[in-house]
């Protein structure tokens, strides 16, 4: 029973990524590990720029200064 949790900022991810994110991972399983689709969960969390950091600063900062 394969949990796979995907973390990604909360910027123009749409419901369409998601699903195509979500039957690639599960596919990606079935065919590299021989992992039953039936029983694969995929989340997917989104987080807000402010909430993800790299190199000791938010994202949304990061990204103002072009970073």
């Amino acid at each position: 029973m394969p949990y796979v949790n995907i973390k990604i900022t909360d910027e123009g991810v749409t419901s369409v990524h998601k699903q195509q994110l979500i039957a690639g991972v599960t596919n990606l399983l079935s065919e590299v590990l021989d992992k039953d689709p039936a029983t694969t969960f995929v989340v997917i969390d989104e987080v807000a720029t402010d909430n993800w950091g790299v190199s000791g600063e938010p994202v949304t900062e990061l990204r103002r200064r072009g970073g």
